[in-house]
Parts: C-alpha cells; sequence; structure tokens
C-alpha cells in the first residue's frame, strides 16, 4: 500500500483519501469528502464535503459527486456524469424557499 497520489493542479482539502488512490489535474475534493483506497479521480472531477465514495472507485473526467451522495465499492462513474443531491432541485433564493428556511434533512 502507498499513500495517495494527487496531481500538482488538483485541489484536494480532505485527509481522508484512502492508500493508492490518484487524483489527477484539475480535480476538486472538497474538505469533508471521503475517498476510498485504489481510487480514480479524473481531471475536473468534483467532490463535495460530505460525498462518499468506496474503495475501488473510478471517477472519469468532469463527473460532479454532491453531498450526500454515497458511491459504494467498485463503482465506475462515467464521464460529465453528475450525481445530484436533491430530488426536487430549486433555488435557494427563490422567495418562498427563503421563508421556509429549509434545514438540510429536509431536501437532501
Amino acid at each position: 500500500m502507498s499513500k495517495p497520489t494527487i496531481h500538482k493542479t488538483a485541489l484536494v482539502e480532505t485527509d481522508q483519501i484512502g492508500d493508492d488512490t490518484k487524483i489527477w489535474a484539475f480535480a476538486h475534493v472538497m474538505a469533508g469528502a471521503v475517498i476510498g483506497a485504489d481510487c480514480n479521480i479524473g481531471d475536473h472531477a468534483f467532490i463535495e464535503t460530505g460525498a462518499k465514495v468506496g474503495n475501488g472507485v473510478t471517477i472519469k473526467n468532469n463527473a460532479l459527486i454532491w453531498k450526500g451522495v454515497h458511491i459504494a465499492d467498485y463503482v465506475y462513474i462515467g464521464p460529465n456524469v453528475v450525481c445530484t443531491n436533491d430530488c426536487n432541485p430549486r433555488s435557494a433564493r427563490m422567495p418562498l424557499m427563503k421563508q421556509k428556511g429549509l434545514a438540510e434533512k429536509d431536501w437532501l
């Protein structure tokens, strides 16, 4: 087992990355994201705070993994895939949403 390999242009803000994982150019992994061992995270992928990626996962270029998304072991996420975390997306700036003051537990 070896430490993760992180490309010099990747922005990685978490220390929760398993051994032998590779994170390529211009990927962004936010603080609080968890990535398992032996993963391959492609160029320009984005993994948000609160996302969890299992072991042996491949996430191809430009994929977006949002908060609350959990990816099981050995899953393949193709290029440009967007894993959303909201079945009924709407802008938090919408007046009705501001009035409701939606709690994360109500939509995530």
